[in-house]
């Protein structure tokens, strides 16, 4: 199981990494302008009527704070939550160290 976690951990900490050299070539070739894709702006790369949905879906089925919470979670910068959660993962199930008797 820890195998697993850690691996998960990695690649999290990796797509965060992606997402963060991809916004800093996208301020590179905006003349130093620095901006962050958010969840919802990379969501909409994937598939936009998705997204559409969801939020549609979201205002009806949830009550309001729930949807201005995700709305508030989408809004973050997308490297922030994946490597946040990567993060954490590797320092819960990082390596361990062994006791020798």
């Amino acid at each position: 199981m820890y195998v697993v976690l850690r691996f998960i951990s990695i690649v999290l900490i990796g797509v965060a990494l992606m997402l963060l050299g991809a916004d800093l070539i996208t301020s590179l070739e905006k003349g130093g302008v620095l901006g962050a894709r958010s969840l919802e702006q990379v969501w909409v790369l994937f598939g936009k009527s998705s997204e559409a949905a969801f939020t549609a879906w979201l205002q009806h089925a949830m009550p309001a704070a729930v949807a201005r919470w995700i709305g508030a979670v989408l809004s973050l910068p997308a490297w922030s939550v994946p490597g946040v959660l990567g993060v954490v993962l590797a320092i819960l199930f990082g390596r361990h160290m062994t006791e020798e008797h």
